[in-house]
């Protein structure tokens, strides 16, 4: 155990980041570690591969997610502000030339040399709408809510391009949920909400995929080709088969003919082997780093990093929400992973960085520090 007379980084690293964030996120990795052992053999045969072909993956993922996210931890607010931009910058690009050089997948094309570039864009337009809004509230000379409407818009035009409403969806409301906490008229509420209704509702007229998930989810037989609801059937079907104990690991049956098993639906995988105690643990311990996540952003005297920390775990527990949500035929289905559980490469390493970011704003640093960021 460290002294906190030592004076090492490592030393004032540890004793100056909030473990309570820290601890939680361990555990869903180390969680994500054991459902994917559970979910991924029967979509890894499959497909042709060795039956712990994604487990070996998810690992190597793992170990670079986790050196990541303890690297970025390092940085101080002046650097993450910095490295967000190089990411974002670098994201976009290759978001436009994944529009016209992509591997399309179910009719987008979202993946370019080997990843999804959306994945990493999340976390960096986060920092940079913080720093927006900061700015724009404490210089007068700094259009701050401009700079951030423009780029919101700038971010959503090439996701809708590919297409992915899920992830425009999502970053819509964490911006939203920064331009109100921002201050904004009540005005600019409703201007934002219909704008937002008004995508939504050209999205289901000219966007048949979009069409077909929610008419699907309203009502499942109308024009519902036989398998159109084999997923979220399926998933349903685990949980009630699970019970509140679970079969016990390894001895679900439903997950061999569930797609997506090890990805989108592994919390039904949970519930069938585990037990639905096991997923309102997991749904728990999202909750408590949402929770102490905002109440760290309530505290912090910076604003940038108050705005920050707020953004970054309201994107995390949206993610958790929606995919959660899929899971219990609460939405249409929206391909959204649940973080640090389901397996990905790009989404796990995307979300090292944002819990990163997080750890490094939310760290305690003296009052002379924030009084000199503040100009006073």
């Amino acid at each position: 155990m460290m002294s906190r007379a030592e004076t090492s980084p490592i030393a004032n690293w540890w004793w100056t980041i909030d473990r309570w964030i820290l601890a939680p996120i361990g555990m869903l990795m180390v969680l994500g570690l054991v459902l994917t052992m559970a979910g991924s053999p029967p979509e890894a045969e499959r497909l042709g591969r060795s039956a712990f072909y994604f487990v070996n993956r998810q690992v190597a993922y793992l170990a670079i997610s986790a050196v990541l996210m303890i690297a970025t931890s390092f940085l101080s607010p002046r650097f993450v502000r910095r490295g967000a931009l190089i990411v974002y910058l670098v994201g976009m690009a290759l978001i436009v030339l994944a529009l016209f050089y992509g591997v399309e997948v179910k009719g987008a094309r979202r993946w370019i040399l080997g990843v999804q570039p959306s994945e990493f864009v999340k976390p960096a337009f986060i920092v940079l709408a913080a720093w927006a809004f900061s700015e724009g509230g404490r210089r007068r000379d700094m259009p701050g809510n401009t700079l951030a409407i423009f780029l919101l818009v700038c971010t959503i035009g090439p996701l809708m391009l590919q297409p992915d409403f899920g992830q425009t969806m999502l970053l819509s409301m964490v911006w939203a949920a920064l331009f109100f906490a921002a201050g904004l008229h009540w005005m600019w509420v409703a201007g934002i909400g219909g704008i937002g209704l008004t995508g939504a509702f050209f999205a289901y007229q000219f966007v048949p995929h979009v069409r077909a998930r929610i008419e699907k989810f309203i009502e499942p037989a109308s024009g519902a080709s036989p398998g159109d609801t084999f997923q979220v059937d399926t998933a349903m079907e685990s949980f009630i088969s699970g019970g509140w104990f679970g079969k016990g690991p390894g001895e679900g049956t439903l997950k061999r003919v569930l797609p997506d098993s090890h990805t989108d639906f592994i919390l039904a995988v949970t519930g069938e082997e585990f037990g639905v105690i096991v997923c309102l643990c997991i749904v728990a311990l999202f909750c408590f780093i949402v929770l102490r996540g905002l109440s760290s952003a309530m505290r912090n005297e910076d604003s940038f990093c108050r705005f920050a920390s707020a953004g970054l775990v309201m994107l995390f527990g949206l993610q958790s929400a929606i995919n959660m949500a899929v899971n219990v035929h609460l939405m249409p289905a929206k391909g959204m992973t649940l973080p640090f559980i389901s397996y990905g490469g790009s989404s796990l390493i995307s979300l090292a960085l944002t819990m990163g970011f997080l750890i490094a704003v939310t760290r305690k640093r003296p009052k002379s520090q924030i009084m000199s960021r503040l100009g006073a």
